[in-house]
């Protein structure tokens, strides 16, 4: 399986939509990196993507995008594929 990271933040219901369908595509193992009350974990985000909302997914270290990004690309066959080994 594909290493996936997923920057977030609590009671954030885009990443816990983002979440529930990487787990459907059996994603176990998902490093979580949560950006609430670390303005530097924020800002490195926001240096990587250039976007400043959560949640931000990498599969490998391809840039996904956020929650839409993630369910569109699965809409079109293509989350599968990366989720390979």
């Amino acid at each position: 399986m594909a290493a996936v990271k997923m920057y977030t933040s609590n009671y954030c219901p885009f990443c816990s939509r983002a979440k529930a369908l990487l787990l459907q595509r059996g994603v176990t193992n998902l490093e979580e990196i949560v950006v609430d009350g670390e303005p530097a974990l924020r800002a490195k985000m926001t240096q990587i993507t250039g976007r400043t909302s959560v949640p931000q997914i990498f599969i490998d270290d391809a840039h996904i995008g956020g929650c839409d990004d993630l369910h569109a690309l699965d809409g079109r066959g293509g989350l599968t594929p990366l989720l390979q080994p």
